[in-house]
């Protein structure tokens, strides 16, 4: 058992007895999360299930962190439809919510003929999607916005909602208030066994793990999904993952661009791009490769390499030399064609009873989130299995970002509370507050990277050399753990061993 904030926080699962709720989420990523808000308002027993040690730890955690304006799914398909609406829903509730988002626009850069009848055929297709303020822009509009592009474009299109987050907050947020509103949250669960059963009333439910007990389970298992599908024997849709790598800038080139900088579409996505991040860096990529382990989030030499070289046909001047880390995210992309025969994603009710999936959510899946969160409740609610809203619930949060406050804001908070006048991480002027903030909080961090993805300590030019033990012995002192059970990500990720090379069990 370690302390999180006032509460006993139980890391990985043995349930003395079994726990029966209303609704099973199986993944905690961005659509797990925001399913679970959006429950949290109803009058039901929701659990979130989480294989890892916390939120936002797949693909939803490693991705180019675009709000897409939505004028690249197929009109009328699902995807499209919940793209435009996510966007709409992030932009009206970042600010409630305390989810860093920028709304700096994209353009998508044509560097030929081909390119701008392909930025055409988007243009159509956005306005056809409801995609508000698209233009299209002729070579010398698109230079004036952005003077670092190649001398090679020939025009742009420009869509005006289009914007930047923090994909880690915007899962950690609604998963926050979700728990403040009932929910409850379970790390290092890995479904393994699901059961029928039928109860003494009649009642048929399913049994997970032999101690969780629910009459629906909701799918969000991300690049897992069509494995926990399987062990419901729904077998009617696939994933394929693929691979994407990217690098981080320092932030002494944040000035590269100021738009997200797109290159028209592939069969393979979107290309690699060049954004501003809302931490003020530059990120570069992804590149696309399929692969057979999900698991496999390694970056190469030769990945690297491709992601330079195509973002340098948008951006020349891009280089390798500034670069602080590199990652790789793998997509969960699925064989499901809607009718139409288009890509799309996979949301509905199973053809196995209790089982809901929400599966194949791939780009624009991050935007798509919010409204998906809506749309499955709405479905939910069309079965008559979700109750009425509640008398009161809460909708938005508070976090303090020290180094964002005016010197006013800033002397009030270390009045308030002394520790935020103590810097941890000099890169980026993380204090000591907001680290044991970011331990306290709802679903708070239990690990290095925990604290890393909530307030950025380490993510800086020295990627946590100055600052990680101080950041251990906080999360020691706070977790109530010895130093040898401080993890990097959870499970056997140790940062220290004992004199006799061996952890503390």
């Amino acid at each position: 058992m370690v302390q999180n904030g006032s509460k006993k926080l139980k890391v990985g699962v043995c349930f003395g007895c079994m726990r029966r709720y209303d609704f099973a989420i199986v993944g905690a990523g961005v659509c797990g999360a925001w399913i679970a808000y959006e429950l949290s308002k109803r009058d039901v027993s929701v659990v979130v299930l989480e294989k890892e040690s916390d939120v936002c730890m797949g693909t939803s955690k490693a991705n180019s962190a675009i709000v897409h304006a939505g004028y690249d799914p197929m009109p009328g398909s699902l995807m499209a439809r919940l793209n435009v609406h996510g966007n709409e829903l992030i932009r009206h509730v970042h600010d409630e919510m305390a989810i860093p988002f920028k709304q700096v626009g994209s353009l998508v850069v044509a560097f030929d003929d081909e390119g701008l009848g392909v930025i055409r055929k988007l243009y159509e297709r956005g306005v056809s999607n409801g995609v508000p303020d698209l233009v299209l822009l002729s070579e010398e509009e698109t230079v004036a916005r952005e003077p670092n592009l190649s001398n090679e474009c020939k025009g742009s299109l420009f869509a005006p909602t289009g914007g930047i987050c923090s994909p880690f907050e915007l899962t950690a947020a609604p998963m926050e208030i979700a728990i403040e509103n009932g929910v409850e949250f379970v790390r290092s669960f890995e479904l393994s066994k699901v059961e029928r059963r039928t109860r003494s009333n009649g009642d048929d439910v399913l049994v997970l793990n032999d101690c969780i007990e629910t009459s629906c389970v909701i799918n969000a298992a991300g690049v897992r999904s069509a494995e926990v599908a399987a062990l419901f024997g729904d077998d009617s849709f696939k994933i394929h993952p693929r691979k994407g790598e990217y690098s981080l800038l320092d932030s002494n080139v944040g000035g590269l661009v100021s738009h997200v900088i797109f290159q028209p579409p592939t069969s393979l996505g979107k290309g690699v791009l060049v954004t501003p991040t809302v931490d003020g860096n530059i990120l570069v990529g992804p590149t696309a490769q399929d692969i057979r382990d999900c698991d496999d989030t390694t970056t190469t030499t030769t990945g690297q390499k491709r992601v330079f070289e195509s973002a340098r046909t948008s951006v020349p001047s891009v280089s390798e030399r500034d670069v602080i880390t590199s990652f790789a995210g793998v997509r969960a992309v699925s064989d499901f064609r809607n009718a139409r025969g288009d890509e799309d994603f996979v949301i509905g009710f199973s053809k196995v009873d209790g089982l809901f999936n929400v599966a194949g959510i791939c780009s624009p899946g991050l935007t798509s989130a919010p409204a998906i969160g809506e749309y499955v409740v709405e479905q939910l609610e069309g079965r008559g299995l979700v109750g009425s809203f509640k008398s009161r619930y809460e909708t938005g949060r508070k976090v303090v970002r020290f180094m964002a406050l005016d010197d006013d804001g800033k002397r009030a908070a270390i009045k308030d509370n002394p520790l935020y006048g103590r810097v941890i991480c000099r890169c980026e002027g993380v204090t000591e507050g907001e680290l044991v903030d970011s331990i306290r909080r709802p679903c708070g961090a239990v690990d290095m990277d925990g604290v890393k993805r909530r307030v950025r300590a380490g993510m800086g030019r020295c990627q946590g050399g100055f600052c990680a033990p101080r950041v251990m012995e906080i999360l020691s002192r706070e977790l109530g753990v010895p130093y040898t059970q401080v993890t990097k990500f959870g499970r056997m990720s140790w940062m220290v061993q004992d004199k006799k090379g061996a952890c503390d069990d």
